[in-house]
C-alpha cells in the first residue's frame, strides 16, 4: 500500500482527528474532499484510481478494497468513515463481488478491529427500484433492487445492520438518488441530489449524535417526491436545492400507448430493464 503522509498527528483542532474517504477519485469523492478538510485535521483518501496530488491535509493511498490486509492498514488511527468506494453502476456479478461485497465486508471488519464507531455508507436508490412510482417510501420500505448493483447495496445495508446490532458500529445508509451538477433526464427531476445537498447529507451523517443504524434518502427538495425522510428527521438533513429550475428542459409527455412501460411504472426507471440511460453518479 503506497501512502503519502502530509501532516503529523497533533491535538485535534477540528471535530475529527482523522476521517477515511473511500472512492475519493470518483465524482462524488472529488466533490467531498474539500468539505472534509473543514471537518478533520487529516483526511485519508483512497481509491483504485489515481488520486492526484494530495492536499496538505490529506494522506493518499491507492488501495483495492478487496485486499483485506491493505484495508486493515487503511483503518489505523481513523475516527469515522465515508464509504463511497466500489462500482457505482450495474456490472457483471464477478466484478461487483470484489468491489462491492468483499470490499464492504473488509471495510466493516477492519472498522470493528480498529474500534471505528461511525460509517456514512453510500447506498443507492437502486435498493428500492422495483417499487412503483405511485408509492412514497420511507426507510422501512422493503428492499426491491432493480439491478445486481442494487443487490450489492442491499447486502451493504444488511451487513451494516449486523455490525451495529452485534458490535455497535453506527451507520447511516445514504440511499443516494442521482447526484450530478444538474438533472440529465426526466426521471432525475425526482431523484436529483445536488452536490451541495450531498455534502450536507454526509455532514449530517457524521455529526449527528447517536444515529444507531438508519436509512436516509439522498434527494434534493424536488417538486415530485418518491421518498420520505420524516422518520430520520433527527439527522437534520434539510436539502436547499431543487430540480425545479431544470423542469422546462424535460416537458411532460403523455403515457405511451400501452400505458405499461416498466421504465415509467417503477422508480428504478430504465434500470429495471437492464438498460440504464445514464450513469447515476461516478462515485
Amino acid at each position: 500500500m503506497s501512502q503519502t503522509m502530509t501532516q503529523p498527528d497533533a491535538a485535534p483542532r477540528k471535530p475529527f482527528r482523522r476521517l477515511l474517504l473511500t472512492g475519493a477519485a470518483g465524482n462524488l469523492g472529488r466533490q467531498l474532499r474539500g468539505a472534509l478538510a473543514e471537518w478533520a485535521d487529516v483526511v485519508r483518501v483512497t481509491d483504485i484510481a489515481s488520486l492526484g496530488e494530495p492536499a496538505p491535509h490529506e494522506e493518499a493511498s491507492v488501495v483495492d478494497l478487496a485486499d483485506r490486509e491493505a484495508v486493515m492498514q487503511l483503518m489505523e488511527g481513523v475516527d469515522a468513515i465515508v464509504h463511497l468506494g466500489g462500482i457505482s453502476i450495474d456490472a457483471p456479478f464477478d466484478d461487483l463481488l470484489g468491489a462491492n461485497i468483499a470490499g464492504t465486508y473488509n471495510l466493516y471488519e477492519a472498522a470493528r478491529k480498529h474500534g471505528v464507531k461511525r460509517i456514512a455508507f453510500a447506498s443507492s436508490n437502486h435498493v428500492i427500484g422495483f417499487h412503483p412510482v405511485t408509492e412514497v417510501l420511507d426507510g422501512d420500505a422493503p428492499q426491491r433492487p432493480d439491478t445486481l448493483y442494487g443487490v450489492t447495496k442491499c447486502f451493504g445495508e444488511a451487513l451494516s445492520r449486523y455490525y451495529y446490532d452485534r458490535f455497535g458500529i453506527e451507520t447511516v445508509c445514504m440511499r443516494i438518488g442521482s447526484s450530478f451538477e444538474e438533472p440529465k433526464n426526466p426521471r432525475m427531476l425526482v431523484t436529483y441530489l445536488s452536490y451541495r445537498d450531498f455534502i450536507e447529507l454526509v455532514r449530517c451523517s457524521l455529526f449527528t449524535n447517536r444515529v444507531g443504524h438508519v436509512v436516509v434518502y439522498g434527494a434534493s427538495d424536488n417538486p415530485v417526491k418518491w421518498w420520505d425522510n420524516t422518520k430520520v428527521s433527527f439527522l437534520g438533513f434539510s436539502p436547499r436545492d431543487s430540480s425545479a429550475p431544470f423542469a422546462a428542459r424535460f416537458p411532460a409527455t403523455a403515457p405511451d400507448a400501452s400505458r405499461d412501460d416498466p421504465a415509467q411504472r417503477f422508480q428504478g426507471g430504465p434500470f429495471v430493464l437492464g438498460e440504464p440511460l445514464e450513469r447515476e453518479n461516478s462515485r
